[in-house]
């Protein structure tokens, strides 16, 4: 574990941590929560994807979850290709052949920025591991809402049951560092004004940099200000609003 990878063996593993595989020579990171007994409880789009958009390009780009075909099911886990939303699998299918990582939380700002890549860690803390095991369960029992690949996906899913926090706008990226980074790197190059301030490489190269942490550093659910906290019980009552709705009706109540 440090700046340089989080992986971690298997033996190592607790109930209640946030775990992480990387996909398709690291385009994406597939992240659940592992609850003991060698099972992971996880969130996807369904119809046997991890991830995905809804569109074509889920085909060429995103995996499917889990690694087994419905012709040779996991002996395990069983047929799972049909299913959709929480689900719970082996290590083996949530692993579907990569490495294991282990996410981590309470980390500080300057480790946080050394880890140029999201979706490894938070400067958020974790809540005790009864309460994550619970919201796991809970949710794998109730649902998690509707899939969306910026808003509300599977690192989302790790991230709440981790600190039971929901973000409260619906402007910008849900918890998911892994999305918060692909928009600031779009950010860094598109929109940043302080491009044309220099024209060499090397300035160009510093100003994207730049840009590309300060925008992953307020996007972080631990700095952000646009968060609660809210009980799982109370979160999935109101699951046939998406997470924006949901957001709005807590803040009435509140």
């Amino acid at each position: 574990m440090g700046v340089l990878s989080n992986k971690i063996q298997r033996d190592q593993l607790r109930p209640g941590d946030h775990i992480y595989s990387w996909r398709h020579a690291y385009l994406y990171a597939h992240h659940g929560i592992y609850v003991g007994e060698g099972k992971v409880i996880h969130f996807t789009r369904g119809a046997g994807q991890e991830i995905g958009t809804g569109t074509v390009l889920d085909r060429i780009i995103f995996s499917s979850s889990p690694s087994h075909s419905p012709d040779n099911p996991c002996p395990k886990c069983g047929d799972q290709s049909s299913l959709d939303g929480v689900m719970s699998s082996c290590i083996d299918c949530f692993l579907s052949g990569g490495d294991l990582y282990l996410f981590e939380y309470g980390v500080n700002v300057a480790f946080f920025i050394a880890k140029a890549r999201g979706g490894t860690c938070t400067l958020a803390a974790s809540d005790p591991r009864e309460d994550v095991l619970h919201r796991a369960f809970y949710l794998l029992q109730n649902g998690f809402g509707s899939y969306d690949i910026f808003k509300n996906n599977c690192e989302d899913f790790a991230i709440y049951c981790k600190t039971g926090l929901l973000v409260v706008t619906s402007i910008s990226v849900g918890r998911s560092g892994q999305a918060a980074s692909f928009l600031a790197a779009a950010s860094a190059v598109i929109s940043s004004p302080f491009r044309f301030l220099t024209t060499s490489f090397t300035g160009l190269g510093a100003v994207g940099c730049g840009m590309y942490c300060v925008s992953r550093l307020v996007s972080d659910i631990g700095i952000r200000r646009d968060v609660i906290k809210i009980p799982v019980e109370r979160l999935t009552a109101l699951r046939g609003l998406d997470e924006a709705e949901v957001a709005t009706e807590v803040v009435k109540t509140d």
